[in-house]
């Protein structure tokens, strides 16, 4: 997989089409990030000691990571990237500006 915590991408399909977040977590086994205020759902929490009410809340969900491009720093778009090797590391390069994402 090609995404890394905290890069800033933008979701291409789905219900939040459109939107722009930073990924907060990815799940590489099963080629899927979480993206901080993407893919919102209710999680049911029963109630316990620690939570006597129990409550509902919004959680972000996993969402495929062919959903969403990473985007160019200079220019704020979607892009496609390719790997390069500079200096023995792996380097990832916008297509469109070509300059480096890391």
């Amino acid at each position: 997989m090609f995404l890394k915590t905290g890069d800033k991408v933008r979701v291409i399909a789905g219900k939040d089409k459109g939107k722009d977040g930073t990924i907060t977590r990815t799940i590489a086994a099963k080629n899927r990030v979480v993206v901080d205020g993407i893919n919102m759902v209710k999680k049911h929490q029963k109630a316990s000691q620690n939570n006597p009410q129990g409550n509902v809340s919004d959680v972000a969900a996993p969402i495929d990571a062919s959903n969403v491009m990473l985007l160019d720093p200079s220019t704020n778009k979607p892009t496609r990237i390719k790997v390069e090797i500079k200096d023995g590391k792996k380097v990832r390069i916008s297509k469109k500006s070509q300059k480096a994402i890391d």
